[in-house]
């Protein structure tokens, strides 16, 4: 997408879609000349793609990869902040983070655009699956559904596995983000491929579409690209908008930088007209705190 001028109400975002570069020095070195790259094409919130300083290691159990996480702040944060104050970007970096011995979640740090630290959110659903043993790795998220407002906009993290939750989108869209971001892991396994492929890219990318409708927002997912292991991502990295329209997207099996504009007057008046939020039956809810809702 070609840099053009920005109203006062646009805010462009960046998504860097990459392939693992073999060491945590060298993805982050690459991450951040891709950042100046986003920088440099008029984004004001660069986003990387999840764990990525390292390799998708989920794929398998195996204790050593703890040593790649590392606490947060610290010094991925540190250098992200430095460079974040350089070019008055916000940056949303996806890391693994280690909170204590045998305690490690799967977190994202926000840094706003004067290179301060806003906060972080760590990974509330974790899946187990075949080549995504991630419950081996994380522990849940504790820090609950965060919004930042940072100098180009409100924001929130939610990260891969929580894409396919509502509830978190919707909470997140509640306490006023105008923009959702997914940093992602996600990919085909080579026996599911021919079978499934299409239809579960096809669900990944509508679920996601349908909470930027419902919540009247922007929905920003991140992918990895290329193939690490048994497991090859489908990048297709893209920005929706509220109507659940793709205004950018990624191809498969390419690194790609997406740049895309929202424009948040737009958004506020999409929420005027389409008040999702004023409709709600809050008072019919109280199931949605239940494991499952069984027959009397």
């Amino acid at each position: 997408m070609a840099a053009t001028a920005l109203t006062n109400s646009t805010v462009r975002i960046g998504l860097i879609q990459v392939r693992e570069q073999g060491s945590t020095a060298a993805n982050l070195a690459y991450t951040i000349d891709k950042i100046r790259e986003a920088a440099a094409g008029g984004a004001q919130i660069i986003c990387t793609q999840e764990l990525f300083t390292t390799p998708y290691f989920c794929q398998t159990q195996d204790a050593e990869c703890f040593d790649l996480a590392e606490p947060i702040p610290g010094p991925t944060t540190d250098a992200l902040a430095k460079v974040a104050g350089e070019l008055g970007v916000v940056i949303i970096g996806a890391l693994f983070e280690r909170r204590a011995s045998g305690v490690y979640h799967n977190t994202a740090a926000v840094i706003d655009a004067d290179g301060s630290y806003l906060g972080k959110y760590r990974k509330m659903h974790i899946p187990q699956d075949p080549g995504f043993e991630e419950k081996f790795y994380f522990t849940p998220g504790d820090l609950g559904y965060k919004v930042w407002n940072t100098r180009f906009g409100k924001i929130s993290v939610l990260i891969c596995w929580d894409q396919w939750y509502p509830e978190a989108a919707r909470l997140a869209a509640l306490a006023g983000a105008e923009i959702l971001f997914y940093p992602t892991a996600i990919g085909w396994l080579a026996e599911e491929k021919a079978t499934l492929g299409v239809a579960q890219h096809t669900a990944w990318e509508t679920v996601q579409r349908g909470h930027a409708v419902a919540n009247g927002c922007y929905v920003a997912a991140v992918n990895r690209t290329g193939t690490e292991g048994g497991t090859e991502f489908w990048g297709q990295s893209f920005v929706s908008d509220f109507y659940g329209q793709v205004l950018e997207r990624a191809p498969v099996d390419a690194e790609a930088l997406v740049l895309a504009d929202c424009d948040l007057k737009a958004l506020e008046d999409m929420r005027r007209t389409w008040p999702f939020f004023r409709d709600r039956r809050i008072d019919s809810f109280d199931g949605l705190t239940r494991r499952m809702i069984d027959e009397d």
